[in-house]
Parts: C-alpha cells; structure tokens; sequence
C-alpha cells in the first residue's frame, strides 16, 4: 500500500531522513520507532506530502501522493492541529467537510464517535476548555471521520490516561479488522508489542531494524529470564558484578534479566538455588524495549566512532 525507495530529506546541512527504504502492507499495522530526532516525523509528513523528499520517492497505492490520494489519508500529528475557539461539534465538521465528507454523513459518524469516546456532553464546549486528553479524544476522532484507507498516528497516545489508551488501542485493533492500514509512531514499546504486526526502527535518520514484529524477536534469541522469589537477595547483584547477568527490571520479589557471557541456565537455576527461594524461572523472548535500546546504543557508538 505505501513504498518509500531511498527517500532523504535534508534541513541546511542537518540530514533529517537518510536513504530510507520501507513498505507498508495494506491492512497491517506497521510501528515506527526510534528515540527523539531520528527522523520519524519528517518521514511521516514527507509520506503526507507535507514536504516533499529531497531524495526518493513516496508511492501511495502504487502511485506519487496527489490531492485525491491525500484525502484517503488520516494524519493525527504529534503537534495537535485544532482550532481552540472552536466548538467541539463545530471543529468536526468542518475537518470532515476538508475531506469531503457530505454534512449529514458527517453528523451522523460524528454522533457515533463522540458517543463511543464519551465527550457527547462537551459538543459544544471550546477546544480550549476540554483537557489535554479530552482534545486527544477530539483530534482523533476528527482523523477518522472520513474513513481513511491509511490512518497515520504520530504519538496517538500522549496525554491520554489508561483507561482512555485502552480505548484508543481498541479502536485501533477494530480499524485494521475492518480492513484499514495503520502507521504509528510512539515510544511506548508496550503499545507497539500489543499493536503492531510489524516495525521500523530509525535511528540518526537511518533504519536500523525492520521487519514483523514475531520474526524481529525471534532472531534475537531467548536470553531473557523471569525470575519471581519469596525473598530477596544479593545473589542477583554479585552475579550482575561479576559479569555474568544483566538486570533489566527489579521489584522486591521479581525481576528481568539476561545471561551476558555464556553461562547456561542450568548452572543459573542450581546457583540460585542455593540462596533464593525461586517461585518463577522462566525463559522469554527479549522484550522490543530491550531490543531497541540495544540497537539505538550499538548505532550510537557505530557513529561515534565513526567520527
């Protein structure tokens, strides 16, 4: 559905976007990921047309992106575009009417979204007096409107509290089954393992990492141990000492850790043994969090080096 082929883009002499090839399967989910400045959202606003690549080039259903192809997109920017003296009802309407959307078809999506986001009540409240969240709610649902092919979703969840994420991400989840593609961007790693079916990761403006999320995690081994116990220790603090184990996550009666130097899991288990009560020792996949900072740290001294 969407290719981008060797795009750059270039700010005076800041590269923002680096040889980026990609592409997006219709009807997937697909995660771009990467930490701040590596260039996610100049590609997304270059895929918007926004702007346009310096270098390479962006197809859209297998064509260049026009005014009639930009309208079979929904874009939720990481900067939120709505107008804050504006009803709520009324700003709705009127991205609706942007994208084409005849006036009673509008009210009528329109009604059905603010009842399923539960903001019915704030129809004709202003934008600037809703929360950073309830504007959240407004901003999507007005990116949605007009039923989208491609809904693309620069940081979808900033602002919103659990119960609303949850809300979003099941919107999200009822979308693609519904046969829409979706490209996101957000640093939450939970969202993206839960969502996603694949991901990019970028990094300096180059990607690093891609492919299907179940493949990515796969190649990367099983390393990764999930501990529980009745009582805590120092054996887990020697043993991360002395270089044999990596802990990721620590509670006072569970934690997340990784073999570093060869040391099998049997000798582990036995080891432990002897000085925790163990309730819980399972082998895991690494997490995508544990993932991407792998990559991100192995990039960032690759470049380092390198100058």
């Amino acid at each position: 559905m969407l290719n981008l082929s060797h795009v750059s883009k270039f700010y005076d002499k800041k590269i923002a976007v680096n040889d980026l090839s990609l592409d997006v399967s219709a009807g997937e989910i697909y995660g771009m990921l990467g930490p701040n400045g590596a260039g996610k959202t100049s590609t997304i606003r270059m895929i918007c047309a926004i702007t346009l690549p310096d270098k390479g080039t962006v197809t859209f259903l297998g064509k260049p992106m026009n005014y009639d192809l930009q309208n079979r997109i929904g874009y939720l920017p990481e900067e939120r575009g709505l107008y804050k003296k504006m009803a709520v009802s009324n700003s709705l309407l009127y991205f609706a009417e942007l994208k084409g959307v005849p006036e009673k078809a509008a009210k009528e999506k329109m009604a059905y979204w603010m009842n399923r986001f539960e903001i019915n009540t704030w129809r004709d409240k202003k934008i600037q007096e809703l929360s950073k969240g309830m504007q959240q709610k407004v901003q999507f649902i007005s990116v949605i409107l007009h039923e989208p092919e491609l809904l693309i979703l620069d940081e979808p969840f900033s602002g919103l509290d659990p119960i609303n994420t949850d809300l979003i991400m099941d919107v999200i989840t009822e979308l693609k089954a519904a046969g829409k593609t979706i490209l996101f961007s957000t640093h939450r790693m939970e969202q993206v393992e839960k969502l996603c079916d694949s991901i990019c990761l970028i990094n300096n403006g180059q990607k690093v990492l891609d492919g299907k999320v179940r493949d990515i995690k796969k190649s990367y081994g099983r390393n990764t141990l999930l501990l529980e116990f009745d009582q805590a220790d120092t054996v887990l603090d020697e043993l991360q000492q002395k270089g044999h184990i990596k802990i990721s996550e620590r509670s006072p009666k569970s934690a997340e850790i990784k073999l570093t130097d060869g040391m099998s899991t049997k000798a582990l288990l036995t080891h432990l043994n002897e000085r925790m009560d163990i309730t819980k020792f399972e082998l895991a996949e690494p997490s995508l969090k544990d993932i991407f900072i792998m990559r991100v740290g192995e990039t960032n001294k690759s470049e380092t080096n390198k100058n």
